[in-house]
């Protein structure tokens, strides 16, 4: 298991944001790295745990629990296949394209040892928007995305260090629930009635997402019928812009 590639983006003018000014930074281009890698500070203050990496719409995305996005090449990989296009590493907006790790498997509050001194915690899963779809330029991206529920990892900086391509990545820790990154974004998006399992994950889950737990259970109780179909809704988690 190791960083295949560390992605950064620069802010850029496009037509398809909500972001204030019209600028994202979801196009990134690979690093040759060591790039310092540092918890970034609350939502809404903090952008990308990266430095030199640009977070645009700091209302949405950034901050601790969203410090690092991390997708693997064996799912970029799938896609093509899917899309029947070249897909380059950072071109979903990872921080870090990852080989050899189950991503989507992977267990919030997992922690990740990259490199000598990084440590990274699993938070939570990437929810598709707007910005997403545009840069994609694929009709329909948001749905397609989320059926296919292979979302990438967010990531909250447990210790600080650098990252540089071809750094090893050891699973130092995996807790005891069943709170797997695809659960949990299943939850978030087409089946609200798994919302309840995911407060196994404890601390590991972003406050934001603790509270649309509550909202939920408030409303329907901890057994609810299946919200299937629901549209993806921009919360916790919601695309690396």
């Amino acid at each position: 298991m190791h960083v295949l590639s560390v992605n950064l983006g620069r802010a850029t003018a496009v037509d398809h944001t909500d972001a204030p000014g019209g600028f994202t930074g979801i196009g990134k281009r690979p690093a040759p790295g060591p790039v310092r890698v540092s918890a970034p500070g609350p939502k809404g203050i903090g952008g990308s745990g990266l430095e030199g990496d640009a977070v645009c719409d700091l209302r949405h995305h950034g901050g601790d629990h969203q410090a690092v996005y991390a997708y693997a090449r064996e799912d970029l990989d799938w896609w093509e296949g899917e899309l029947d296009r070249e897909l380059p590493a950072g071109l979903f907006g990872e921080n870090l394209t990852t080989s050899g790790v189950d991503v989507t498997g992977a267990l919030l509050g997992e922690r990740w040892r990259i490199g000598s001194e990084l440590v990274l915690e699993v938070a939570s899963a990437r929810i598709p928007c707007r910005t997403f779809q545009g840069a994609l330029g694929e009709k329909a991206w948001v749905r397609r995305y989320t059926q296919a529920a292979r979302p990438g990892a967010y990531l909250r900086v447990v210790q600080e260090g650098p990252v540089s391509p071809g750094d090893g990545i050891e699973v130092v820790h995996r807790p005891d629930h069943d709170v797997t990154v695809e659960l949990w974004f299943r939850a978030f998006t087409t089946d609200r009635s798994l919302l309840p399992r995911t407060l196994a994950a404890g601390g590991a889950m972003e406050p934001q997402a603790h509270e649309t737990v509550r909202a939920y259970m408030e409303k329907y109780g901890d057994q609810h019928g299946k919200q299937s179909g629901e549209r993806p809704a921009s919360g916790p988690g919601a695309g690396r812009m």
